[in-house]
């Protein structure tokens, strides 16, 4: 019961900062967003978790990696994926799909993907 009303928060939150409700932290702080050399939206950090829109460019199921423009996320058991609005695995995205990603960076500069939603609900349009 815990883990599941855990994980309705933690997508509830994520939908809202994609859908763009604000936060409570102001967007308009320099260290917030950042500028993104391949996808459509900027860099939004909300709730200590970083976001970003855009194409999948590779999808690595080996090294468990999947790559948005330029930048390349690690994927872990942990981390929550969504296609068409229902729970998926890696195998099942692909190349030229429209994602929105909510990630952390480590302090060695590692980008882990939290959740992953490709298709419904990613951002995109």
């Amino acid at each position: 019961m815990k883990k599941h009303i855990l994980r309705l928060a933690i997508t509830t939150l994520f939908a809202a900062a994609i859908a763009g409700i604000p936060a409570l932290s102001s967007a308009q702080d320099a260290n917030t967003t950042a500028p993104s050399n391949q996808t459509n939206a900027p860099v939004q950090k909300r709730h200590g978790l970083s976001v970003a829109n855009g194409k999948i460019s590779a999808v690595d199921t080996n090294a468990m990696t999947l790559t948005v423009g330029k930048r390349t996320f690690d994927v872990t058991s942990e981390t929550k994926i969504n296609k068409d609005g229902k729970p998926s695995v890696l195998g099942d995205v692909t190349v030229g799909d429209k994602v929105g990603i909510s990630y952390k960076k480590s302090d060695d500069g590692k980008l882990t993907a939290i959740t992953i939603n490709d298709g419904k609900g990613s951002g995109e349009k």
